[in-house]
């Protein structure tokens, strides 16, 4: 799969984009109680925008859009005019975060020596780790690795692919990154890891989020929810958002 539609400065290199589409109720489910579900939702999509603005300021390789549940919701179309065509729509597709970023990897390794993989929860990432994660694949590594303070991480990058690296693995729990190293162990490749990150997936983390600015005031206005409201919020259990790999998509 060739990833065409970004002018990057390092044109041997892909960037994976992981999202869901903004759809109340269905994304970021565990800040619903604080923001209400289209507040939560609203969050959801300026923190995609973000990562896209972060994406393109990187410059490290061309952009895909990896969608879900599909490129034809209005909201990843209207992303891609937004951002003047730079990006490439594609699909998810089917079963859990582990089988979809290994499809990811696969398809684009195939016309790309270098893949980097991000989720879209973590404003923390700047387009310096970005390019720090293509450098380090381009001097050597095997993969790339941004650790997250919840036992996942929101980005990897990989020079080869094994559906070791993501069988098996515990998506959602504390666990995923340790997992991970050991898969990386025993397959014997050499990884390097950047600086640790956090994402917003917990109300703490919101509060976090307004302090830190990132998105500015505006995203954060919590709604005056009522207590029916409060009950109709879904319970985080089953929650789709949980994977413990990038975007919690």
């Amino acid at each position: 799969m060739n990833l065409r539609g970004a002018t990057p400065t390092s044109p041997e290199t892909a960037l994976i984009v992981f999202a869901r589409a903004p759809e109340p109720g269905r994304v970021k489910t565990r800040l619903v109680p604080l923001l209400g579900e289209k507040g939560a939702a609203r969050l959801h999509a300026q923190l995609v925008e973000r990562t896209l603005r972060t994406a393109l300021a990187s410059g490290i390789g061309t952009i895909g859009l990896y969608c879900s549940p599909g490129i034809r919701h209005t909201f990843f179309r209207k992303s891609k005019k937004r951002f003047e065509f730079k990006i490439l729509l594609q699909p998810q597709g089917g079963g859990n975060i582990g089988d979809r970023m290994y499809r990811a990897f696969k398809g684009a390794l195939r016309s790309h020596p270098y893949v980097v993989l991000i989720g879209s929860d973590c404003p923390a990432l700047r387009p310096a780790d970005l390019r720090a994660a293509a450098r380090a694949l381009r001097e050597g590594a095997d993969a790339v690795l941004a650790p997250a303070e919840d036992g996942g991480y929101p980005l990897i990058g990989l020079r080869r692919v094994s559906r070791r690296l993501f069988d098996g693995v515990a998506w959602g729990g504390p666990l995923v990154l340790a997992q991970t190293r050991r898969r990386l162990a025993a397959l014997g490749w050499r990884w390097e890891e950047l600086r640790t990150l956090w994402d917003v997936d917990r109300p703490e983390d919101v509060a976090r989020l307004r302090r830190s600015k990132l998105l500015g005031k505006p995203a954060l206005r919590s709604p005056r929810t009522s207590l029916a409201g409060r009950r109709r919020a879904r319970p985080s259990g089953g929650n789709p958002e949980r994977s413990g790999g990038p975007g919690r998509t």
